[in-house]
């Protein structure tokens, strides 16, 4: 396994490389002079010492951004192993997907304000409808409801297992939209590192960061 940290390294590989042809370029200029100067009115040192402090300065910089970013391979590393241990692991997220398993499929939704109208609506890969979960409870403050949905379509009838797609509609007793979030759970069958950072690969064919899982089951 390897961690991609190609961006990182070139970027502080390319800064030293320019300080190292200042630093010459310094010297080189520093000696010319030198040698060039009028003995009866020698060149004021200050301005040498002043530029040198300020190369100096430069290349404690870089040298703590090389730091910086050898702590963050390691760290990337380190997240990379944590998350290797996600496969095979159901992990649940907020998302608009949710998978029908041997005829029932489970979600959770929070609202981000007080509902009188909750409604779920289950479409189809194509966007078709296949059932609208209607009735379902309202309230905010934190609270997370759950959802059991019985494979069945509007018309009563079995859906075969597949994945779908789920649509919330909230509004106030006013009649005004609510936000609302759903989590359901899917299980992680691969990691990728196509990117240089670690994605989980789902089984619901969706993809996502080990920092947006809320749960592992």
């Amino acid at each position: 396994m390897q961690i991609d940290s190609t961006t990182t390294t070139t970027a502080s590989g390319t800064a030293l490389k320019k300080l190292g042809e200042d630093y010459t370029s310094f010297l080189k200029l520093l000696t010319a002079q030198i040698q060039n100067q009028d003995p009866l009115q020698p060149i004021d040192s200050t301005a040498f010492v002043s530029q040198l402090a300020q190369l100096t300065q430069v290349e404690q910089t870089v040298a703590t951004n090389t730091n910086l970013e050898n702590i963050y391979a390691s760290l990337s590393a380190s997240t990379a192993m944590s998350d290797v241990q996600l496969i095979g692991r159901d992990v649940v997220l907020p998302t608009d997907t949710i998978e029908l398993i041997d005829g029932e499929a489970a979600f959770e939704y929070t609202v981000d304000a007080d509902a009188g109208l909750v409604k779920a609506v289950i479409k189809a890969e194509d966007g078709t409808v296949v059932r609208e979960l209607t009735g379902l409870k309202g309230m905010a403050g934190g609270e997370v409801h759950e959802v059991v949905w019985d494979g069945l379509d509007d018309k009563g009838l079995p859906v075969p297992d597949d994945v779908f797609t789920i649509d919330m509609e909230v509004e106030t007793t006013e009649g005004v939209a609510v936000s609302a979030t759903v989590y359901a759970a899917s299980r992680v069958e691969e990691l990728s590192f196509e990117t240089g950072i670690p994605t989980l690969i789902l089984r619901n064919g969706k993809t996502a960061s080990s920092g947006s899982v809320v749960s592992i089951r």
